[in-house]
């Protein structure tokens, strides 16, 4: 059996002391610190979680800019389809907008599927409908606006063929109606899809980039429309409207310093979208209203649809540079 460790009560006394007394030596006098702290991990300034950015990047790749754009141009070729319709008597101008629509509507859930990476997961998004998701609106508005334009170009393809009878006209009016409602939104819910999100830069421009994308989506489809040869006082008038309405947008973005708004004033981004609204904005309004000849309409129409293209990928990429600029979240969410 083993025998009891024997211990000296006043050695260990003693040892307790020194103990009590080593402690008593290092720690810092009553009402100071032990030192300086060691900081928090921090992202520009503000502190983060565990240095880990508090938002995650955009992951959106080439493709998402690109449907951005072409969406934008097939919606509101469709609205164009049904104007013409009602208020002209040339039938080339509505069929020519439809082709330009159906088109868009083939290529864009291409691109969906492409930045997904598997159809499956395309279809996943059509098991539900969700009001209060602007990817689900938007899924189901393309995949409407898809089958109605659709309808349209059948209907007016008979038509254009001779064989117009009153199901072919009630079809193809129902096709151009419906084509036209889901083509409007179709053409603005891009916007608010950015804007729904917890990104800084989107989240605080959320009421100016539907109508930016709105009225960059207008002039790229009078654009279009421009370079397959209809040189119209209609497509002209659109294209002036859109490079006002993108020139003022430019402006009221260049004049918000706020510090939300820095990828849109320092970096590629900033690079980006100032070349983007001004080949979009005063180039091709001056372009416009300069010359009234076939080449310097066609010149106006490319600059616009090139400063249209580009201002979504500089879109994209403010997106990016304001999920590192935690500073600009937070001012955000004490504002909210």
């Amino acid at each position: 059996m083993p025998q009891p460790i024997p211990t000296n009560p006043k050695a260990t006394e003693e040892r307790l002391d020194e103990i009590r007394k080593a402690a008593a030596d290092k720690a810092p006098p009553v009402g100071q610190t032990r030192g300086p702290a060691k900081p928090p991990p921090q992202i520009r300034g503000r502190e983060s979680y565990y240095g880990l950015p508090v938002l995650k990047a955009p992951l959106w790749t080439w493709e998402v800019p690109l449907y951005f754009f072409i969406g934008g141009i097939a919606g509101v070729s469709a609205v164009i389809a049904f104007a013409s319709q009602m208020f002209t008597s040339d039938p080339a101008l509505p069929r020519a907008a439809l082709w330009i629509a159906i088109v868009g509507a083939t290529i864009c859930p291409v691109l969906l599927i492409s930045d997904l990476g598997r159809p499956e997961r395309f279809l996943a998004m059509l098991r539900v409908a969700k009001i209060q998701s602007p990817m689900s609106v938007g899924v189901w508005t393309l995949v409407a606006f898809s089958g109605c334009v659709f309808l349209a170009l059948v209907g007016n393809e008979l038509t254009f063929r001779g064989h117009a009878n009153p199901l072919v006209i009630g079809i193809r009016w129902a096709g151009e109606l419906t084509g036209a409602l889901t083509g409007l939104l179709l053409a603005a819910y891009t916007g608010v899809l950015i804007g729904a999100t917890a990104n800084p830069i989107w989240s605080h421009n959320r009421r100016a980039i539907p109508p930016h994308f709105l009225a960059s989506a207008v002039g790229g489809s009078a654009g279009v429309l421009e370079l397959v040869g209809f040189l119209t006082p209609a497509t002209q008038l659109l294209g002036i409207v859109a490079a006002v309405a993108e020139t003022l947008l430019g402006v009221h973005f260049e004049l918000s310093r706020l510090p939300v708004n820095a990828p849109l004033h320092r970096g590629k981004s900033a690079w980006a979208f100032r070349v983007a609204g001004t080949l979009a904005g005063p180039v091709a309004l001056l372009l416009r209203l300069l010359s009234d000849s076939a080449a310097g309409r066609r010149t106006a129409a490319v600059c616009f649809l090139i400063g249209s293209l580009l201002s979504r990928y500089a879109w994209i990429w403010a997106g990016v540079a304001s999920a590192k600029d935690t500073e600009a979240l937070f001012q955000i969410q004490r504002k909210a």
